[in-house]
């Protein structure tokens, strides 16, 4: 059932949705919700406008056996929703530590779709990490809660560039200990 898997990424399950690789035809989807000039404003990465091909080169990354970063979709087709409602990931860092990223598409924002699926992620510690960390920008507070409900402590104000708003933002940084 799920095409493209890739074997050292597991498929975690919640009471919503499960957490899958990407696979080829996710990218339509997450051209959609990462154009949104919304969506990629909360991040560091996504660009806006979102450049033609950005989408398919995410994918094609995100399924390299070489890659650092762990990215699954947030699918919910088996249970009555969209199969993309956004992307979790972890990025392998230094150590044994992980970072945490997320988005959701706007039309699924306040409904728990991101707390659920970050706090699924903490709980099945796919890299078998010993710290989890995240950084969320200080405008965004709903965010920051999707983190403090997944357990993790606040630990210092910071700043990250942010692709899509051309500049430095100020944020958060938040620690997890497993």
């Amino acid at each position: 059932m799920y095409q493209n898997m890739i074997s050292s990424q597991p498929v975690i399950e919640t009471d919503r949705f499960v957490l899958r690789p990407l696979r080829r035809s996710d990218a339509g989807l997450i051209a959609f919700y990462s154009g949104d000039r919304r969506v990629a404003e909360g991040t560091r990465a996504i660009p806006h406008p979102l450049p033609p091909g950005t989408a398919e080169n995410f994918v094609s990354r995100a399924q390299k056996d070489d890659r650092v970063e762990d990215v699954w979709a947030i699918d919910g087709s088996s249970h009555g929703l969209a199969e993309l409602l956004g992307v979790v990931s972890l990025t392998h860092l230094e150590g044994e530590q992980s970072e945490v990223g997320y988005w959701v598409g706007p039309g699924f924002w306040n409904t728990g779709i991101a707390s659920e699926a970050v706090t699924a992620l903490v709980e099945a510690n796919p890299h078998k990490s010993r710290t989890l960390l995240a950084e969320v920008f200080q405008d965004d507070a709903a965010s920051a809660r999707v983190l403090t409900h997944a357990g993790f402590d606040y630990l210092g104000d910071a700043e990250s560039w942010s692709l899509a708003r051309g500049r430095h933002v100020p944020t958060w940084t938040y620690l997890r200990k497993m």
